[in-house]
């Protein structure tokens, strides 16, 4: 089966949910319900690793990838969960070139990167795969994503986008609205400036949306990877199912 990252770069349209932890039958869920993959917060969930690796493992059961959102520079936690056979990283608070650059180091084994080598993981099959097999596999598969989520991240975005081995962007509206100032651009704005160095660096752009109307538009407007938010979807269906009129 193809990666996740070769069916983006290879132009596929993909469709995820976010999700927090302790959220293993929704990910059964989505899986039977034909997403294209999960993205899992770490960040402000649980970072549980053990209870991610079973998250990882029932997604894997139904053939799907996980990509998880890790705190921000937590260095350790990255090398773990790829360790677990998630399929890619999203890391917060990208204010720069040199952030880019530590989030490849800190994901991909050498020479791009300075990630400690192991096979006998779950991502390696327990020392099943060889050890050539296992780096070339996740060298060239490993999805390596970062948020702009301030004005100094959308300053910095073609900088940010021009490192060697970064895959793409997920702009954070909520963290970027608070950070801005009267100062500084109106917030739609700064995405579609975000959005433009992107597109001129040929790197993957990911949205967060909240319903099926604008994740279609996400991907009208040039959207490479769309995700619900799934609380926030949840919620909305929940309020609804509890005022019927009566």
């Amino acid at each position: 089966m193809a990666s996740l990252r070769s069916r983006a770069r290879a132009g596929e349209k993909l469709v995820g949910a976010l999700l927090r932890m302790p959220s293993e039958e929704l990910v059964e869920m989505l899986a039977v319900a034909d997403f294209d993959f999960v993205l899992i917060d770490c960040e402000h969930g649980p970072a549980d690793i053990a209870a991610l690796r079973q998250h990882i493992a029932v997604a894997a059961a139904h053939g799907v990838p996980v990509i998880v959102r890790v705190g921000e520079g937590d260095r350790g936690q990255i090398l773990r969960v790829l360790d677990q056979g998630a399929e890619g990283i999203l890391a917060p608070h990208l204010d720069t070139e040199e952030d880019a650059a530590a989030l490849v180091d800190a994901a991909m084994y050498p020479p791009l990167g300075g990630r400690g080598f192991a096979t006998y993981s779950r991502a390696g099959r327990f020392g099943l795969v060889a050890p050539a097999d296992h780096l070339a596999w996740w060298l060239e598969n490993t999805l390596v994503m970062g948020m702009i989520e301030s004005p100094r991240g959308v300053g910095n975005a073609e900088a940010i986008a021009s490192v060697p081995r970064f895959d793409g962007v997920m702009v954070g509206p909520a963290d970027l609205a608070a950070s801005s100032t009267a100062d500084d651009p109106p917030v739609l704005e700064a995405i579609d400036a975000v959005h433009s160095a992107l597109a001129q660096a040929g790197s993957l752009r990911m949205d967060i949306v909240g319903t099926r109307d604008a994740a279609s538009a996400a991907f009208a407007d040039g959207a490479d990877l769309v995700v619900y938010n799934l609380t926030s979807s949840l919620m909305a269906h929940l309020r609804g199912l509890a005022s019927p009129a009566r």
